[in-house]
């Protein structure tokens, strides 16, 4: 082989070793701490062990009423939801009653649950549109309660899950915000990304009793001004910047 041949592919090899020299190295997939599938299973299994039972607090008889009461409940206790729908439900015991209520009237009967006119329109639409086009029955699917005024994903998920057993996500209420950043399981503020957070690291199968663990969790004992930390057997696995002694 001539001298300036064996020269040019010296110079060509040495360029190419130079241009991956200067590639940069692909980044590493590094699982956040608080998502570790290991920890998360422990934390499922904990919350099995406090709340093996956990359900939605909401008194209903059928769907249609546990749609009512999840959209009464927004800003506003589950306690206080049940007395108001001790009453109202006689009042109005169909879909077609709650279409077809006088506004005022349906505002007086749930004053008590704060945002009473916005929740009025809500019902009343919800109520006239699972009359109308729904021949009186709740929908079945995410895509279609998502068609009723004042339905959001909370209040899909709640009805999907509790009163047909579907899992099509998880309810996220201020509780379950709360709680998915002081455990890490999310750094996002907006429900929806909390949503798909929780979706990527809870097992299908638990979303529904998840949900209401989650809940009661944050009602009885990870409070939003003081954690009752002392009495949390999630304590060990928890490293929230705002736990206390």
């Amino acid at each position: 082989m001539a001298p300036k041949t064996k020269i040019k592919r010296a110079r060509a090899a040495k360029a190419k070793q130079s241009k991956r020299a200067k590639r940069p190295l692909a980044a590493k997939t590094v699982r956040r701490a608080g998502i570790d599938p290991k920890r998360v299973q422990a934390i499922l299994a904990k919350l099995d062990e406090a709340y093996p039972v956990a359900s939605c607090e909401l008194k209903h008889e059928y769907p249609f009423q546990l749609l009512i009461s999840t959209i009464l409940s927004a800003q506003c206790t589950d306690r206080r939801v049940n007395e108001v729908t001790k009453t109202l439900y006689v009042k109005y015991p169909t879909p077609e009653a709650f279409a077809y209520a006088t506004p005022k009237d349906l505002e007086q009967e749930i004053r008590p649950t704060g945002f009473f006119r916005n929740k009025t329109k809500s019902i009343i639409g919800a109520s006239k549109a699972i009359v109308e086009t729904f021949g009186g029955k709740v929908p079945r699917t995410m895509e279609e309660l998502l068609t009723l005024p004042g339905v959001a994903r909370k209040t899909a998920n709640v009805v999907l899950g509790t009163a047909y057993g579907i899992s099509s996500g998880i309810v996220v209420d201020t509780h379950v915000q709360r709680l998915a950043k002081r455990l890490d399981f999310s750094r996002n503020d907006d429900p929806k990304k909390i949503e798909q957070d929780l979706m990527q690291v809870i097992p299908k199968d638990k979303w529904i009793l998840f949900s209401h663990q989650f809940i009661w969790h944050g009602r009885r004992v990870c409070q939003a001004r003081k954690p009752k930390c002392v009495e949390c057997n999630l304590e060990s696995l928890c490293y929230s910047k705002d736990k206390t002694v």
